[in-house]
């Protein structure tokens, strides 16, 4: 069962299942030429909304204790994992922004907010029975990502449009990402094209919400 809250915007009902603070354990195996590079690392992720029509997210990953040196760095006594990788990005549906919606930049709308209703949001409902989003996701390794795909029900699915990369960020090019919701869990597969190889899985994991 999906809770939705009562001050959610109507454009991200389709997307609240993914609201929350999630955590769980997760699997890198990547294959390079001829070598596998496989790991396991733990997960938090983390779904919000300030009353916008979009969804703020971040993740973090740390490598699992047993493949890593347990750290405590600041001397807590709460052992953690080595960091492995990080990402923040927003999700929201993908339409035409219009005279009510804020920006460029600072400039605020014009008039009411578009989509404000259930009924306006079934709308943009597209031929295939879901709706259309769009997903930008920065990485601190300089490499940013758009994704344009279709969520369903309690389905995601996502495909680079465009990914840049600053001058020193190593070789990735394309990547698909899949979610779903499972017996209550958030579970995930991300696909990459990454230094020099082709589209090709890469990692995946199942995450329990903990808030």
């Amino acid at each position: 069962m999906i809770n939705i809250p009562t001050d959610l915007p109507s454009e991200l009902v389709p997307l609240s299942w993914l609201l929350g603070v999630w955590e769980g354990p997760g699997l890198v195996e990547y294959t390079i030429g001829d070598d596998v590079v496989r790991h396991s690392f733990n997960q938090r992720v983390s779904f919000s909304h300030d009353g916008q029509p979009y969804l703020n997210y971040t993740s973090s990953t740390w490598l699992a204790d047993e493949q890593a040196e347990a750290a405590d760095p600041l001397g807590t006594g709460i052992v953690v994992g080595v960091p492995l990788a990080s990402e923040a990005g927003y999700w929201r549906l993908s339409r035409m922004l219009v005279e009510g919606d804020p920006g460029p930049g600072m400039l605020p709308g014009v008039g009411s907010r578009p989509f404000g209703t259930a009924q306006s949001v079934e709308t943009l409902r597209n031929s295939h029975g879901g709706f259309d989003i769009q997903v930008s996701l920065v990485h601190p390794t300089g490499v940013s990502e758009l994704y344009l795909g279709q969520v369903k029900g309690a389905r995601i699915d996502l495909a680079t449009d465009a990914v840049m990369r600053t001058q020193g960020a190593k070789d990735y090019s394309a990547a698909t990402r899949l979610y779903g919701l499972v017996e209550g869990d958030l579970l995930w597969a991300w696909d990459i094209a990454a230094l020099g190889q082709d589209l090709r899985t890469h990692s995946s994991g199942r995450l329990s919400r903990v808030d």
